[in-house]
C-alpha cells in the first residue's frame, strides 16, 4: 500500500472512530444510563434541599458540588459521604463544571440573577437543568432560556414545585373544568414577615469567598455582608423583589388555575418601602393587577411587614367564580356565594325598594362542593425531573421552562410597573411594551463581562 493510501486510510479510520465517539456521547447526553450523575450549583440554604432529594434517588449520583463560597464546602461534601458513600468533588466555577463530560445535569440554587446564564451555558454544554424559581431576573432573559432549551433539546425544570402538589394539581383541574362556573379573577397572597437588614457598612472580602462569581452578571460592588448571602435579596442588581421570591409560587398557581398560557395585556403595580431604615432598595408592599385580553384578573398582594391572615393563610391563592370562590385555605376547600333580596317592603307612599332590596341582600356563603383528589400520587419535582432526563420526555415535565417564564414574567411586569410608577400595556406575541422605551429597558439588563447572556443563544 502506497504511503498515500496508508495515510488515508489511517485518516479515515480515525474519523470513523471520532464520529463513533461523537456519537456515543450524543447518545449517552441524550439517554443517560441508569447512573444520573448531578452538580449542585449554590447550596449554602436551598441548594442543601436539592443536594438531599437527589441523594435519595436509587441512581442519582451528587458528583459535583459547585459554590462560589468555598467555606460550604466541607460540611457539604461530609453530608454527600455520610448518605451517598462516596466523595462529591468541588468547584467555584460553574463554567469549569460544565466541562465534565460525565456531568449529566445540574441542579442551580443560586441568586437569581444567575439563574439564566447558568441555565443556558448548562443546555449549550448539553446538560439537563433544574433551576429555581424565579426562572429569571428579567423577563428578555427567560426567552432566550427556552430558545436555549428548544436548540440544544434539553430538559429544564423550574422549581415552581406546587406543581407536584397532588391537592394542588386537583384543585387546578377542579377550577379548568368548570363545574364550579368560570373563574373570572384569582388572587395571589404573600404576607412573608422579615425583619429588617439595617445598615452595615461595606467591608473586605472573607477569605474563601469568590465575590467576582458571586456578582457574575450584575454590576461590581465593593463587598457587604447585606449583599451576600440571602441579603441580595434587597439590591435591586440581584433581586426580583419578593414578589419575584415567594409571589412567584403562588402566582404560578393563579396562572395554571386561570388556563393562561399567555401574558397579560395591562399590568399596574404599586407599593413602596414602608416603616423600616436599612440598605434594602427593594419595596416591602407591592399590590399588583394583571388584566389579561379576554378581561380576566389576576392579582398579588405581597408585603413583608407586619399583617393578619388573608382568608386564614399569610401566603395562599384564591379564584373567584360566578358560583363562588375557590380558597387554598384548608387544603384547597370551596364556598359559595348565595345572596337573597332582602324582606323590605315598599314605603306607604309607593316608593319602590327594590334597589335597595338587592343592593343590601341577605348574604350566605355555604361550604362549596368538595374539590376531588385526583388517584394519581404524582412524583415531586425533583424526581419528575430525573424521570425527565432519563425518558427525554420534554411534555412530562411538571413546570417546563415555558411555563416557569410565563409565570416569572408576571413578577417581572408586575416589577416594572412600580418601577415606571404607572400602568403598562403589553404585547404578548412581541413581548414588549409598544411604544414606551422606558419600560422596555427594563425588560432586559447590561451585563459585566465576561458574564454576558447572548443575544443568539
Amino acid at each position: 500500500m502506497s504511503t498515500s493510501r496508508r495515510q488515508f486510510v489511517k485518516k479515515a479510520v480515525i474519523s470513523a472512530g471520532a464520529a463513533a465517539a461523537a456519537a456515543r456521547r450524543s447518545q449517552a447526553q441524550a439517554a443517560p444510563s441508569d447512573t444520573v450523575n448531578v452538580g449542585v450549583v449554590g447550596f449554602r440554604s436551598r441548594g442543601r434541599s436539592h443536594i438531599r432529594e437527589f441523594l435519595r434517588m436509587p441512581g442519582v449520583r451528587v458528583g459535583y458540588l459547585c459554590d462560589i463560597d468555598e467555606r460550604l464546602f466541607p460540611d457539604a461534601v461530609a453530608e454527600v459521604e455520610r448518605t451517598g458513600g462516596y466523595t462529591p468533588q468541588t468547584e467555584t466555577d460553574i463554567r469549569k463544571l460544565l466541562e465534565r463530560d460525565d456531568l449529566d445535569a445540574i441542579s442551580i440554587a443560586t441568586p437569581d440573577h444567575w439563574h439564566a446564564l447558568m441555565t443556558i451555558w448548562g443546555c449549550q454544554a448539553s446538560k439537563d437543568v433544574y433551576v429555581e424559581k424565579p426562572c429569571s431576573y428579567t423577563l428578555w432573559e427567560g426567552r432566550k432560556m427556552v430558545e436555549a432549551a428548544r436548540k440544544y433539546g434539553r430538559m429544564v425544570q423550574v422549581g415552581l414545585n406546587r406543581r407536584s402538589s397532588l391537592r394542588t394539581r386537583s384543585a387546578v383541574e377542579f377550577l379548568r373544568g368548570g363545574s364550579f362556573g368560570t373563574a373570572y379573577r384569582a388572587r395571589a397572597v404573600v404576607y412573608r414577615g422579615r425583619i429588617s437588614i439595617g445598615r452595615v457598612q461595606e467591608s473586605s472580602i472573607p477569605a474563601g469567598v469568590n465575590w467576582d462569581l458571586f456578582l457574575g452578571p450584575a454590576p461590581y460592588r465593593a463587598f457587604s455582608l447585606n449583599r451576600f448571602h440571602y441579603g441580595w435579596h434587597f439590591f435591586w442588581d440581584t433581586s426580583t423583589t419578593e414578589v419575584g421570591n415567594n409571589g412567584v409560587h403562588a402566582l404560578d398557581v393563579v396562572r395554571w388555575g386561570l388556563a393562561k398560557d399567555v401574558h397579560p395585556v395591562r399590568i399596574h403595580c404599586t407599593g413602596g418601602q414602608f416603616v423600616e431604615d436599612s440598605d434594602s432598595e427593594v419595596p416591602n408592599v407591592q399590590v399588583g393587577t394583571f388584566e389579561y385580553a379576554d378581561g380576566t384578573l389576576a392579582e398579588i398582594d405581597a408585603t413583608t411587614l407586619y399583617s393578619p391572615t388573608f382568608g386564614g393563610t399569610r401566603m395562599g391563592t384564591f379564584f373567584y367564580t360566578d358560583q363562588g370562590y375557590v380558597s387554598s385555605v384548608g387544603d384547597w376547600t370551596t364556598t359559595r356565594g348565595q345572596f337573597s333580596p332582602r324582606d323590605e317592603p315598599d314605603s306607604p307612599s309607593g316608593v319602590s325598594m327594590r334597589a335597595s332590596r338587592l343592593s343590601f341582600p341577605v348574604m350566605d356563603y355555604p361550604a362549596g362542593p368538595p374539590i376531588p383528589t385526583l388517584e394519581e400520587q404524582p412524583a415531586n419535582q425533583f424526581q419528575n425531573f430525573i424521570d425527565c432526563v432519563r425518558s427525554r420526555n420534554r411534555d412530562a415535565l411538571h413546570c417546563e421552562i415555558e411555563e416557569g417564564h410565563l409565570s416569572t414574567s408576571l413578577c417581572h411586569l408586575a416589577n416594572i410597573s412600580y418601577r415606571t410608577g404607572r400602568k403598562l400595556v403589553f404585547d404578548s406575541d412581541t413581548e414588549t411594551f409598544p411604544g414606551d422605551e422606558d419600560a422596555n429597558r427594563l425588560l432586559r439588563r447590561e451585563y459585566r463581562e465576561p458574564y454576558v447572556v447572548p443575544e443568539q443563544v
